[in-house]
């Protein structure tokens, strides 16, 4: 039998299952097939192609049928061989030559070799090349580094950087990293996107728009057949539906469980993950212009703001209270030393009367959910009731997460006073490099949103990055996180804490720091 129609019948299976919850039938009335995991998605993809998304809801499928020349270590930030089994970094930090793993072919039965890793870096940093035209590849910059990439042989590659790049090995093992097939990309041009193929442990199978991308297992990877046949990712946009389908069978895992969900999980028959990643969840203030371009204001904001009551109440425990920029998921990079802006109404109400300012009006941009958002309408609403009470005047407008996107990235300039937001990074330099600095406002291209400015901030984010020395590099950073909280551009209320579901059916199924669903392992009986 093909794994294909074994994949139809799956989904069969799985639409029976949201009949069955709805009907208060159990949930083995409603068992999806052994060797096929369903996975309930928070959304659609946007593609297939990793050089052209942005959204971790897509990299946990790219995971799968990718592979990048180096990738994380199991259960770590780490950085170890995939493609590439080794490398040489030049004294001066500014060459790096790879040595490629032999006879590996792409799904499509192309040979992967130096040529190919050229032209994946070409294609995403050559305007000129002549496959550029299928992007867009909005997070190139994670490579702007990149001078030239030679294939020095067939199985040996080099990239030359213009300058010290420290955080180069990890961008490679992002999925802004993962190497696609060059046949198919000039196969399939712009379409790409909806017919990938790549290296990994599942080969794509199909794409059902609104209703599933299907991948199965490659039982010729390099690093060893996966466990699985199949995986169907499905897209469950609404939580409470998403909830319903894993309670009744009809999904096997459930990411993004929302923390008011988590008690329904906690009897026989499934199993709770969960896992601290690089991630902040903040409030874009806009330093430029309104209340907040007062550095008081700004504090205020962040005193006034009950994050503790909003982790344990809003979000039921699934997160620790942020105190600065810095995931510490970073350990070796994060400042242990700050403390959270405490919860100080008087404090915050003493500010505002020192900067002259009475019930001044904050716009509050709130999205009604997206990729690492956690409950933000609720939290949004929690937090506009916390600076009421303090003086401040708040209107929050409410945007679906793309439109609030396309509102929030062009910097909230004559727009807005005020902005939730959420990062997920794989490096310290990320973040603020992308969103702090003065040369990443949004005119320049960057995602510094409110428009903060600090000339020390500016110069240690450039030194950072271009340090060899891991310890040095931490110094700067945890440096720059002591003036960037007392500066308080944002208000820093969370890191989460991702979970997940299974049930008792699926083994061997882990959460990773990086937020990746790695499924080469993973089990289903």
């Amino acid at each position: 039998m093909k794994l294909l129609s074994l994949t139809r019948r799956t989904m069969l299976a799985a639409t029976a299952a949201t009949a069955f919850a709805l009907g208060g039938w159990t949930i083995a009335e409603a068992q999806t097939p052994p060797g096929v995991l369903v996975v309930g998605q928070i959304a659609e993809p946007q593609a297939l192609d990793p050089h052209a998304v942005t959204a971790v809801n897509d990299f946990r499928i790219l995971m799968n049928l990718y592979d990048g020349l180096v990738r994380y270590a199991p259960g770590t930030l780490e950085v170890e061989p995939a493609l590439a089994t080794g490398w040489d970094v030049s004294e001066d930090g500014t060459v790096y030559t790879f040595t490629l793993r032999e006879g590996v072919s792409f799904h499509d039965g192309s040979p992967f070799d130096a040529e190919a890793v050229v032209f994946n870096f070409e294609r995403m940093l050559n305007e000129d090349h002549p496959y550029h035209d299928t992007g867009p590849f909005p997070l190139s910059f994670f490579f702007s580094a990149v001078e030239a990439v030679e294939a020095v042989d067939d199985m040996t590659v080099r990239f030359t950087l213009n300058e010290p790049y420290a955080p180069f090995l990890s961008n490679l093992a992002y999925p802004t990293g993962l190497i696609v097939s060059p046949a198919a990309v000039m196969e399939h041009g712009a379409e790409f996107g909806r017919n990938p193929s790549g290296t990994g442990a599942f080969t794509f199978a199909e794409w059902r728009s609104n209703e599933a991308v299907v991948v199965e297992g490659n039982p010729d990877y390099w690093d060893g057949a996966p466990e699985l046949q199949a995986v169907i990712f499905r897209p469950i946009t609404d939580a409470n539906t998403r909830t319903a389908e894993m309670l009744a069978g009809g999904i096997d895992v459930m990411v993004e469980v929302p923390p008011v969900a988590l008690g329904e999980f906690e009897g026989d028959g499934f199993t709770v993950h969960e896992q601290a990643g690089p991630h902040v969840w903040f409030l874009i203030l806009n330093a430029l212009e309104g209340p907040f371009a007062d550095v008081r204001v700004r504090q205020a904001a962040n005193y006034a703001v009950n994050k503790e009551a909003i982790v344990n109440d809003v979000l039921e425990g699934t997160a620790e209270v942020a105190a600065g920029p810095t995931p510490p998921a970073f350990a070796w990079a994060y400042n242990a030393e700050l403390e959270p802006y405490p919860y100080d109404p008087e404090r915050a109400r003493a500010l505002l009367a020192e900067a002259g300012v009475e019930n001044p009006e904050i716009t509050f941009y709130v999205t009604e959910g997206g990729s690492g958002m956690l409950d933000p309408v609720a939290m949004g609403t929690a937090i506009q009731a916390d600076l009421e009470a303090v003086g401040f005047d708040v209107t929050i407008e409410t945007y679906e997460w793309n439109t609030f996107l396309g509102r929030v990235n062009p910097g909230l300039e004559g727009e807005a006073d005020m902005a939730e937001m959420a990062w997920m990074t794989n490096d310290p330099d990320t973040l603020p490099y992308l969103a702090l600095r003065t040369a990443a406002w949004p005119a320049e291209g960057g995602f510094n949103s409110g428009y903060y400015s600090n000339p020390e901030v500016d110069a240690l984010l450039e030194e950072a990055r271009t340090a060899t020395d891991q310890e040095r590099r931490a110094e700067l950073y945890r440096e720059m996180q002591r003036i960037v909280q007392e500066d308080a551009p944002w208000v820093f209320v969370a890191n989460w804490k991702q979970n997940a579901v299974t049930n008792d059916r699926v083994e061997n199924f882990t959460l990773e720091p990086s937020f990746f669903l790695l499924l080469h392992d993973v089990v289903k009986n």
